[in-house]
């Protein structure tokens, strides 16, 4: 907007140099308080978990009350060691799982699993969810799309999941494929639709998963790499 040559921005007075500034703040701080929280909270959630099923004797504080001779008059929560532990066993069961032994194992208990009739129905697709996941090989989920939904016109944003398979994709437009796409909601992305698309009617973006996720969780205020559309 083109201003004439006489116009001169009014100057901001100190009320609204107090406002900008707390603003300010609260961009900066946010996301640090946000991230330090989230972040401590699932520690200690996994703490909770992971001490509840250890001995009283091996609680770390038994520990540290020997170690220092110290009498601690309730038990001392030490942040983090659980989460150690939790990472150590995960890494000594993949390890094992991968060995003669632990292959043996796993095969004898899942075939004991699949004698149960409700446990192995949960076990199956938990089972399932996890290696589709957490699959190093898998490309799921790597690219972010458009898609017009819920109907002609109007885009939304999508992931790309994997190519249908199975009945589903017997049932799709010839000479096309099915795609199973995820769209998720604003502003919590765990949650969403699943579509099955044609893959001619996806147009897939340059953009990231995570700047998609971003583009989403904000409700269209963050784009990546700050090119949001200007405003007339």
């Amino acid at each position: 907007m083109n201003m004439p040559p006489d116009y001169t921005r009014p100057r901001q007075g100190w009320v609204g140099a107090m406002r900008s500034n707390f603003l300010t703040g609260l961009v900066i701080i946010a996301p640090i308080a946000l991230t330090a929280w989230l972040i401590w909270s699932v520690v200690g959630w996994i703490d909770a978990r992971v001490w509840a099923i250890v001995p009283d004797g091996y609680q770390p504080d038994r520990y540290i009350q020997t170690l220092f001779d110290i009498q601690l008059s309730e038990q001392y929560d030490i942040r983090g060691f659980g989460l150690i532990v939790f990472l150590v066993f995960t890494f000594f069961v993949g390890w094992l799982g991968k060995g003669f032994v632990g292959r043996s194992l796993l095969r004898w208990a899942e075939h004991l699993v699949q004698r149960m009739p409700v446990v192995r129905t949960i076990y199956s697709g938990v089972k399932q969810i996890a290696e589709t996941v957490f699959n190093q090989t898998n490309n799921s989920f790597d690219k972010a799309c458009l898609i017009e939904y819920p109907r002609k016109g109007i885009w939304v944003i999508g992931f790309v999941a994997t190519a249908a398979r199975g009945e589903v994709a017997d049932h799709g437009p010839e000479g096309d494929s099915l795609v199973s796409v995820f769209v998720p909601t604003t502003p919590n992305p765990t949650s969403g639709f699943l579509l099955f698309v044609p893959e001619s009617d996806i147009k897939q973006l340059n953009m990231t998963v995570e700047d998609a996720a971003k583009l989403v969780i904000s409700a269209g205020l963050v784009y990546p790499d700050d090119k949001a559309p200007k405003l007339p």
